[in-house]
């Protein structure tokens, strides 16, 4: 069980996709205006990354790997991803008419949203086993939702705060993501 928090831990402060990989910076950016639709988006990906990593595993180990297609995988795998972000869109658009109206183009691009891709290839490159491979996606979403809830935070606090105008807008975004950026590089030291 220790070992299996690691995983976690590591893959969601640590090793985190956005704020140290410096992964999926559009939906990070474009997305968390609004705390509602950085949770919505949040949650959507994390399915997306959790439900993708279970299915890529055994296509990878129990296919690819055996018929030595391996070279085939980032293919296969942005298939299965785009197969993943249609189910989701097809759920939301049901389900969650608002929430899907205002993520936009944003769902659409959870399709090429590299840090879903970049876990799934992760989890082959550490050798993890499915269990792991579970974990640490489980992690990666976990921490791929903290920090679009936390930039959420601060941009609420940016929009009152009074910034000089030569880094308003996307300047201060990105001072913002930089120093959340240093804030997580501090949990570095955690796990041994």
């Amino acid at each position: 069980m220790n070992e299996y928090l690691k995983i976690f831990l590591s893959s969601m402060l640590i090793d985190n996709v956005v704020l140290i990989q410096f992964l999926a910076l559009c939906p990070f950016i474009g997305m968390t205006t609004d705390t509602g639709k950085a949770v919505g988006m949040g949650i959507a990906t994390s399915f997306v990354m959790v439900l993708a990593t279970a299915v890529t595993y055994p296509i990878y180990h129990f296919i690819l790997q055996p018929l030595e297609l391996q070279f085939l995988q980032t293919l296969i795998f942005i298939l299965v991803i785009a197969s993943l972000v249609q189910l989701v869109e097809f759920y939301l658009k049901k389900s969650a008419p608002g929430l899907y109206s205002s993520m936009g183009v944003y769902l659409a691009l959870i399709t090429t949203n590299c840090a879903i891709l970049a876990v799934t290839l992760n989890c082959i490159s550490k050798e993890y086993n499915f269990v792991q491979s579970i974990v640490y996606a489980v992690g990666s979403a976990a921490g791929f939702l903290l920090s679009m809830t936390l930039m959420s935070g601060i941009r609420q606090r940016i929009k009152i705060a009074p910034i000089p105008a030569f880094i308003k807008g996307t300047p201060v975004l990105f001072i913002a993501a930089g120093l959340l950026s240093m804030a997580f590089g501090g949990f570095a030291g955690l796990i041994k």
